[in-house]
């Protein structure tokens, strides 16, 4: 079984978009993991701020498979413009990393965005802190601590989980 790590966001009703996201996963996946949820700032554009996490699960579904179905559940769910990067998004699901496999296609591992966006690296440093990133050769918490925090905003939410099973 192969733990694959899957940043989970969003700016449009952010509090129900998340739980149908982490509800799906658990429908998906054995033993879906969640981190804290975060807020941030949207990057690359103005508008509301986002709910950020990182689900940890396990699962022996091929790299394509869990990207093709982690767009299908975002359209799902009200996304319909997948072409335009900085915009709102009801659900953004992304696979940041899958064992530690590396490849550029079908779908970018690891994730680049990784050591650049507080919003996918804190939670992802507090899932898996002793993980090694497979390319940057640090530890995801040594990646954290080396971040510069000025950069985006980011805070803790305290955030109650209705059952998702």
């Amino acid at each position: 079984m192969a733990q694959v790590y899957i940043s989970i966001g969003s700016n449009i009703d952010r509090e129900n978009q998340i739980i149908l996201a982490a509800r799906a996963l658990y429908s998906e996946f054995d033993n879906v993991v969640l981190s804290s949820v975060y807020e941030c700032e949207p990057v690359g554009f103005s508008g509301e701020n986002f709910y950020n996490l990182v689900a940890k699960v396990e699962t022996s579904k091929s790299p394509e498979y869990i990207g093709a179905l982690l767009k299908s559940l975002e359209k799902q769910h009200g996304r319909v413009d997948f072409s335009k990067k900085f915009s709102p998004r009801k659900m953004d699901l992304d696979i940041l990393l899958y064992d530690d496999l590396v490849m550029d296609e079908p779908v970018q591992l690891p994730r680049d965005e990784i050591p650049l966006n507080a919003y996918v690296l804190q939670p992802l440093a507090e899932l898996a802190p002793d993980e090694i990133h497979p390319v940057l050769q640090k530890s995801y918490q040594q990646i954290w601590q080396e971040y510069d925090k000025s950069l985006q905003y980011l805070t803790r939410v305290e955030f109650t989980w209705p059952e998702l099973r």
